[in-house]
């Protein structure tokens, strides 16, 4: 294993930029998000031509204000310095429901009535209580769906990579990626345990944890993560450090992760060795650590790669698919990420894409690097998953070259 030497550039002096229209916009969305996914369903489903009874219109519009005050209180209380773990629950829940709701009443609210418009059906009145039962049903069915996606143990998604630079010594590596488990205010001590059980059946030489293990310190969550402690690994189990770490006690992680027998590769590398060929297995601290105050915690590849033969192949744990740009340009051969949990919700995909070059699977950057994004284990905030579904990864390295072995 090589450790690092931690040196950080000189910070120049750079004028601040003018605030763009954009980013002005961004600093009040805290306040207008909330506002517009209670307010147009509300809209949507009750004055759009429903006509309902006023008691109907006055009890609906009730919910819905309901709501709006409920959700940012309850996750102020959940996420801010109170630490209630029930507020969570409750604010998440909320945060979650709006935006299906939000999502398929500007969906159904324009198309499904304009559908029927041009197919004659029924006069507006007819036509906008239809839309108002197909908002509702729609919603709660993928509601539903989406919490039996949340809390079930992933399938496994298998898939060979081929590395051109792998040996034929390592052809047939097998390495399992967990990742994004955010053990939080859902105590998931039993999930945990039956997600380490399926990753013992993939028999891996390599078993990879790459960030946002929870959302909490590790004194809080340690029940939900002591089950880590059970995967095996015929080689090595490494973990790598998630922004959601540096939102409460990074360090206390990295002590846990150690003290249950994983190998945390804050940038620093180990080798693998099998058959006559190594593979070199480096990780870096997340991009958000650095501004994290935390001493000596930094996104540092460099440090990571030092003293690594630069002819052997390297696989790198990086929790965000962002930093593939430092990795392409290194020449590293698959750099394995999480982070974007596939949306976790749709349509949220598109706004990930806005920060985030992949958003989940395998996909090539520049002329050797390949990246594989995970959509990830667990799930953030809300529980439920809407056209993501989480996963156990196993990635068999292939190589090039004919293999020797049987």
């Amino acid at each position: 294993m090589t450790d690092t030497n931690d040196t950080r550039p000189a910070d120049g002096e750079v004028r601040a930029p003018r605030r763009s229209g954009l980013q002005r916009l961004m600093r009040y969305l805290p306040l207008i998000a909330p506002v517009l996914l209670w307010a147009v369903p509300c809209w949507v489903l009750l004055y759009t031509g429903q006509h309902w009874p006023l008691p109907v219109a006055l009890a609906g519009t009730a919910l819905f204000v309901l709501g709006l005050v409920t959700m940012p209180l309850a996750m102020m209380r959940g996420h801010g310095r109170r630490q209630q773990d029930r507020a969570a629950i409750v604010g998440d829940t909320l945060l979650g429901a709006s935006w299906v709701l939000f999502t398929w009443s500007v969906l159904l609210g324009v198309l499904l009535r304009l559908a029927l418009t041009v197919a004659g059906v029924g006069n507006g009145l007819d036509r906008s209580r239809i839309v108002t039962w197909a908002v509702l049903g729609t919603s709660a069915v993928l509601l539903a769906w989406g919490y039996a996606e949340a809390r079930r143990v992933p399938r496994v998604r298998r898939l060979d990579v081929q590395l051109p630079r792998l040996g034929a010594g390592l052809d047939g590596t097998r390495v399992a990626l967990i990742t994004d488990t955010h053990y939080g205010p859902l105590d998931r001590a039993r999930w945990s345990a039956r997600v380490c059980e399926t990753v013992n059946t993939l028999e891996a030489d390599l078993v990879c944890h790459t960030g946002d293990i929870a959302d909490g310190t590790a004194e809080r969550r340690r029940a939900q993560a002591v089950p880590l402690g059970t995967v095996r690994a015929t080689h090595a189990r490494v973990y790598v450090t998630g922004n959601h770490e540096y939102y409460t006690e990074a360090q206390g992680w990295v002590d846990l992760m150690g003290e249950l027998g994983w190998e945390p590769l804050r940038n620093r590398h180990l080798l693998l060795e099998r058959g006559g060929d190594t593979l070199v297995v480096a990780g870096v601290d997340d991009v958000t650590a650095e501004s994290s105050g935390l001493p000596g915690h930094r996104a540092h590849l460099d440090g990571a790669l030092n003293g690594a033969d630069p002819d052997l192949p390297v696989l790198l744990l990086a929790h965000q698919p962002k930093f593939i740009d430092r990795a392409a340009d290194a020449g590293i051969d698959l750099q394995l990420s999480g982070h974007t949990h596939g949306g976790q919700i749709w349509p949220f995909h598109h706004l990930v894409r806005i920060d985030q070059p992949a958003l989940a699977g395998l996909s090539r950057h520049g002329t050797r690097t390949l990246l594989y994004t995970s959509r990830g284990t667990g799930f953030w905030g809300p529980p439920f998953r809407v056209f993501a579904p989480s996963e156990i990864t196993l990635l068999v390295l292939r190589s090039p070259q004919p293999s020797t072995s049987s």
